[in-house]
């Protein structure tokens, strides 16, 4: 529900107008059904604080945070193999996800091209080609690749740019896990694990101009691959498991001691 006013202006499906007209017909039953639903559940998990937050406000109900299983051990050891121990003059950029518009890449291809930086975007959607009406030179698309050939472009990244304003997630922490620091809007998930200074930076409004007020300031600071990689190791999937199981357990005492009475 946060996220409405963006659904309206940024369907990700087609025919546009009949995915506003559908959102503004059925949300107000929808917002309804979806709330008196929430009040049977005996157990919200979030996967952010901010979720969290969303809960309380929407549904009127309290939960705990589980961060979501990143595969972590996958992606630490390319951490490594990066010899960056400084952001160059002219940082390489990269992306990778879903190419949908809620994710707001073109946030990052206009301050790219502004600054006169690489931006490597892997991955495919239906905002490819809009994106590309809008590209230069310094943007390089390589719709889906393999593992072997996203190491590639991970090995020669100096920043992961994170635009969009998400529950959680999955692309900024694996880029960390990797060992690249990541420079992302401030707001949602994001706020779980990007440490300014430590593993990333934030940039504060949903602009391109906000973007590239904080990427002009990065050239020539101090990273480590391995202490960035080390921030990811809370979201293991491991972490994950344990922290599902003890709830579960937990719950279905709760549950079978009150049936019991």
């Amino acid at each position: 529900w946060r996220h409405y006013d963006e659904y309206i202006k940024r369907p990700s499906f087609r025919p546009q107008w009949l995915a506003r007209l559908g959102l503004k017909t059925l949300v107000r039953p929808l917002k309804k059904r979806d709330f008196n639903a929430a009040q049977q559940v005996d157990v919200f998990i979030a996967n952010s604080t901010g979720i969290q937050a969303d809960i309380e406000e929407f549904y009127q109900r309290k939960s705990m945070v589980i961060f979501p299983p990143i595969d972590v051990s996958s992606f630490s050891p390319l951490a490594k193999n990066r010899k960056q121990t400084s952001i160059q003059k002219k940082p390489r950029c990269l992306i990778w996800g879903r190419i949908v518009p809620m994710k707001r890449l073109d946030i990052a291809i206009k301050a790219c091209q502004k600054l006169g930086w690489q931006l490597d975007i892997i991955g495919k959607g239906p905002d490819v080609d809009n994106l590309k009406n809008i590209a230069d030179k310094h943007t390089n698309f390589l719709g889906f690749v393999d593992n072997a050939t996203r190491e590639k472009y991970i090995k020669k990244a100096d920043l992961f740019i994170f635009c969009s304003h998400e529950d959680f997630g999955i692309a900024p922490v694996e880029s960390l896990a990797s060992g690249i620091p990541v420079v992302a809007y401030e707001a949602g998930g994001a706020l779980d694990y990007i440490k300014p200074e430590k593993n990333g930076w934030f940039f504060s409004e949903q602009t391109d101009s906000s973007l590239i007020e904080t990427l002009e300031k990065l050239p020539g600071k101090k990273v480590s691959p391995t202490k960035i990689s080390a921030t990811a190791n809370e979201f293991s999937a491991a972490i994950f498991h344990k922290a599902i199981k003890n709830i579960v357990d937990k719950s279905w005492k709760e549950h079978y001691r009150e049936n019991r009475n």
